[in-house]
């Protein structure tokens, strides 16, 4: 699996929307409802849809946050087989950072549930990716 980082792409090829998320100091993580382990909000671009709203969708319905501040962080690309790349092509996606305010009382969707920790949690959905998508943003914020 190899995770690479872009300041620009061609706006065609972004499949998907990643949103780091923070709300009261903590990460927000969310629980799927069919697997043990926690992952980042995001998901696949709907037909016709702008990478923004793609991103602003996904936080709402993975996380319930209602109110938030959405920025995007850069592009990256992920290649080799995986549950959602059964060809292992490289395919592309746009990061954003996400600062939560509010959050709806109930969630609508495939999440069982929203949790924050103080720390990344261990057990990761996508551990070869995810762990680089938040140590990417936290070089960037940092100015490294």
């Amino acid at each position: 699996m190899e995770v690479k980082f872009y300041d620009k792409a061609d706006n065609d090829v972004l499949k998907f929307a990643v949103i780091i998320s923070r709300y009261d100091n903590k990460w927000v993580f969310c629980k799927h409802r069919e697997r043990d382990t926690y992952e980042i909000p995001g998901g696949h671009r709907e037909h016709g849809e702008e990478i923004t709203e793609t991103a602003k969708r996904e936080l709402f319905e993975e996380t319930g946050a209602s109110i938030f501040n959405l920025e995007p962080v850069c592009i990256y690309s992920v290649t080799g087989k995986n549950r959602l790349n059964i060809t292992g092509e490289e395919t592309f996606g746009m990061l954003f950072y996400a600062e939560i305010s509010s959050f709806e009382s109930e969630l609508y969707n495939e999440i069982e549930r929203v949790e924050l920790f103080e720390e990344i949690p261990e057990k990761l959905t996508y551990p070869e990716i995810q762990p680089l998508l938040i140590k990417e943003y936290l070089r960037r914020k940092n100015g490294i």
